[in-house]
């Protein structure tokens, strides 16, 4: 009996402290909100260094409860965004109320990396920037979640982008009138580093970065992209990876859609004092929307993984350090082909594939790494040291000659589709028909491996003084690439639309070669800021040596009986300045000049491409309105066009000189918050962007680059559209959000020329509406549906490389997205 009352007064005590502790422990609640005033749902609130979190409801609301009296750090986090922390003192038993104002900061990295190795260094607003910079967050990524980069970028002012597979798995990437073919006259980087799988021997890009797991993308034109080389005439294009996060982390995305269309995206990330990591996975598949005849694969499958982990010191140490390493690899198959369609077939069958494409596949294997130490010895100090390797290899099985007896010659599948008439029985063995011959069907195995290696350094000092604040960077890369052929041939005969093998070519028999560049270059550059002027002059050195060695068609063992080198040399100075003028809060006004630059090939005295181009600018940031306007003007001495089978050319990768070239054009965009409309709809952003371009031959003459041939003064460059128009509408509601975008692409010239443009020498002008929409299931978990090419619009995307090809046709994707 006593025990029991024991126990029970014991229980009751105990009761009452609980209670009077509950009745101690107060409350947090608030708001997180974007710096436009709408509500950030999905954002985490928490108490530093607890457990204690809450995550933003659909009106960005949150509420953290039994929280003891004292003062406490409270941080808001999203991805995307910048980091707040407040401190907040807490009486017993009160609640607080607090509001956070998070900005967009799509580069979630080490300050020092972003400075160093990010084209827009890290500004949000782009204010004060000498030069026209783009910067795609992860929200606008995110909106319709694409992996194509020809959608990606179509919000973006004097990009030029010319489609080939519907997929964007190759893109043709031009900036500013600068040559579009396989993205080989810009600079392309994933985290700063040059990305290209021979970025100077071999340009043309075969590989291309997985855009769907990019966390933030990058384009930089005008002067201040002397800094990224060694391409400097259009621009650079840097892909921002996932950063680690800044504590633990992570994402899960399904989708799928029409024709066997899957995709799987994760990642998962945590940091710790002295460390952190992320792991990802981006994986898809689509069975392809082309029909082959007699049925086959026409579709694609790629696997991503990434893997980062970093080691350092604390962030507050006086000798701050940090190591990242970071490892890429990426598998591909895709059944693509270069055979197009004729005029009549297009018209009749648009995704129409021929049964002489039925064994064309693309196998690829791309691996990447990165080692960068950053340190900062000094206060105002800091060395940012990157050693990077690139391996790829791939082997693009593809038509590429057909003859219809053994007394006549080959034909190329560009001569044939452009000309089906003159060679009727080569485009009966093309559609089907059995063939008199055995070795009718040339197929080419263009196995190819490249590597890329090198290490950089960057150095940067600053200084912030009362009325002047200065920033000086130099930075030195040693660079080494290669590029292999080891290519062949096998013959097949078709037999009632099954083609099958006569005839295995060995390895090295048919293009067998070694080319190879080894790069030194360095670059200084200056920032100085005066009242309201900046002023951002830069010098960027290249010395190249470029190497071929030729064994010949006869000597696949290489031993060099006929072994045939070449050898350039090519040293360039590459001067910028850009200068910023701030007219009054929110408006600038900036301008620059610089020398445009682009590696030659191997043959000795090759010329380089040079150019001298200029830029004229204003831009303006006010609360949920953002305005850019620029025109710009590109002289070049000599253009350089490369000799790819992509433009419909033999395959040789010679260049070929196009001599002086005039490109003018005018970039426009602009973006407003119109805010509510009405209960459902809490803000409704509308963008608009624009590009004029121009590009005209100042000289004739006759050239063995396929797009070009003969030249008139006065002819407009192909694959550069006048006109590009593209605009966006965002409903963003409590729960739901949906996104419209249409771009719009005036006709094209597919041969260099002049005048009305001719049906047979040119591409369709073409209007694409793409829709998406969210709608939030729970603060954290969301699903997603888009319709891509919503009203169908059947057009020709491309004349090149053999034959018209289309446009991807409609595509309906479902899919479900969690963070945690």
């Amino acid at each position: 009996m006593r025990l029991g009352l024991r126990y029970g007064l014991g229980f009751l005590m105990l009761w009452g402290l609980a209670i009077d502790v509950s009745a101690q422990q107060g409350k947090l609640q608030g708001v997180v909100q974007r710096e436009t005033g709408e509500p950030l749902s999905g954002a985490h609130v928490y108490l530093e260094g607890t457990a204690l979190g809450s995550v933003t409801d659909a009106e960005g609301r949150f509420l953290l409860a039994g929280i003891a009296p004292g003062e406490h750090v409270v941080v808001a986090r999203s991805v995307g965004y910048e980091t707040v922390r407040a401190r907040v003192q807490l009486a017993a038993g009160a609640t607080e109320t607090l509001r956070f104002v998070l900005k967009e900061r799509p580069i979630d990295l080490d300050a020092v990396v972003v400075r160093r190795t990010t084209l827009s260094e890290g500004r949000g607003t782009l204010l004060g920037l000498p030069g026209a910079v783009q910067l795609l967050t992860l929200r606008e990524l995110e909106r319709f979640r694409f992996n194509d980069i020809g959608r990606v970028l179509q919000s973006v002012p004097g990009v030029n982008v010319q489609e080939e597979d519907g997929y964007g798995l190759r893109p043709n990437i031009g900036l500013r009138g600068s040559g579009s073919e396989r993205s080989s006259k810009i600079t392309v980087m994933e985290d700063g580093v040059l990305i290209a799988p021979a970025p100077y021997a071999a340009p043309a890009a075969y590989y291309f970065p997985t855009v769907g797991r990019m966390h933030a993308i990058e384009v930089r034109k005008g002067s201040g992209q002397i800094k990224y080389g060694p391409y400097t005439t259009g621009g650079a294009l840097n892909l921002i990876s996932t950063p680690i996060p800044s504590s633990f982390s992570g994402k899960l995305d399904l989708l799928v859609g029409e024709r066997q269309e899957r995709t799987f995206h994760a990642h998962l990330g945590d940091s710790f004092t002295h460390g952190g990591f992320v792991v990802e996975t981006y994986q898809t598949r689509t069975d392809g929307f082309k029909k082959l005849d007699g049925g086959g694969p026409t579709g694609f499958e790629i696997q991503d993984y990434l893997v980062k982990l970093r080691l350092q010191t604390r962030p507050e140490a006086k000798f701050y350090n940090a190591l990242t390493f970071k490892a890429v690899q990426r598998l591909e198959t895709s059944h693509e082909t270069y055979l197009g369609l004729t005029e009549d077939d297009f018209a009749r069958t648009p995704f129409r594939r021929y049964a002489g494409s039925q064994k064309d596949v693309m196998t690829t294997e791309h691996k990447h790494y990165i080692l960068r130490h950053v340190m900062r010895p000094l206060r105002n100090v800091d060395v940012v040291t990157t050693l990077y390797r690139t391996d790829f290899h791939r082997n693009w099985y593809k038509l590429d000659r057909v003859r219809a007896s053994s007394s006549t010659s080959w034909v190329r599948i560009a001569d044939l589709l452009a000309n089906p008439q003159a060679y009727a029985a080569e485009y009966a063995i093309v559609t089907g028909q059995t063939s008199p011959i055995d070795q009718a069907l040339e197929v080419k195995a263009n196995n190819r491996t490249y590597y890329a290696q090198g290490i950089e350094t960057i150095v940067g000092w600053s200084y912030e003084g009362p009325a002047l604040s200065h920033a000086l960077e130099v930075g030195v890369r040693v660079h080494e690439d290669q590029l292999d052929r080891f290519q062949w041939s096998d013959y097949y005969r078709m037999d009632q639309g099954v083609m099958k093998l006569t005839e295995a070519g060995t390895p090295g028999t048919e293009s067998n070669r070694i080319e190879q560049a080894n790069a030194v270059s360095s670059y200084v550059q200056y920032r100085l800021e005066v009242g309201r002027w900046t002023v951002v002059p830069g010098l960027r050195y290249e010395h190249i040596v470029l190497k071929r060695s030729d064994y010949g068609r006869n000597d696949p063992q290489r031993t060099g009986v006929a072994l045939q080198k070449q050898r350039n040399t090519v040293a360039v100075w590459i001067p910028g300045i850009g200068v910023d003028y701030a007219l009054r809060a929110g408006w600038h006004i900036f301008a620059g000049v610089h020398k445009g630059f682009a590696p030659p090939g191997a043959t000795p005295g090759a010329r380089p491409e040079e150019s001298i181009n200029y830029e004229l600018g204003m831009r303006y940031r006010s609360r949920g309105l953002v305005l850019d306007g620029v025109v710009f003007f590109h002289d070049y001495r000599n253009l350089l066009g490369a000799d790819l089978t992509a433009v419909g050319g033999t395959g040789s990768g010679d260049l070929f000189n196009g001599g002086a070239v005039r490109a003018y054009g005018l970039e426009l965009a602009a973006y407003y918050d119109l805010g509510p409309l009405g209960s459902w709809v809490r803000s409704m952003p509308v963008s608009f962007s624009y590009t004029l371009s121009q590009a005209t031959f100042e000289h004739a003459f006759q050239s063995q680059f396929e797009p070009w041939g003969r030249v008139a003064k006065g002819d407009e460059l192909p694959y550069l559209p006048h006109h590009q128009l593209a605009t966006s509408l965002d409903l963003i509601g409590t729960r739901t959000e949906v996104h419209v975008t249409g771009r719009y692409v005036s006709r094209m010239r597919t041969q260099a020329g002049q005048g009305a443009f001719l049906p047979s020498q040119s591409t369709d002008p073409v209007f694409v509406l793409d829709v998406a929409a969210d709608y939030r299931l729970a603060p954290q978990v969301k699903l997603f549906a888009s319709v891509r090419n919503l009203t169908n619009t059947v057009y020709i995307a491309s004349r090149r490389p053999a034959g018209l090809r289309p446009g991807l046709p409609r595509q309906f994707l479902l899919g479900i997205k969690a963070e945690f």
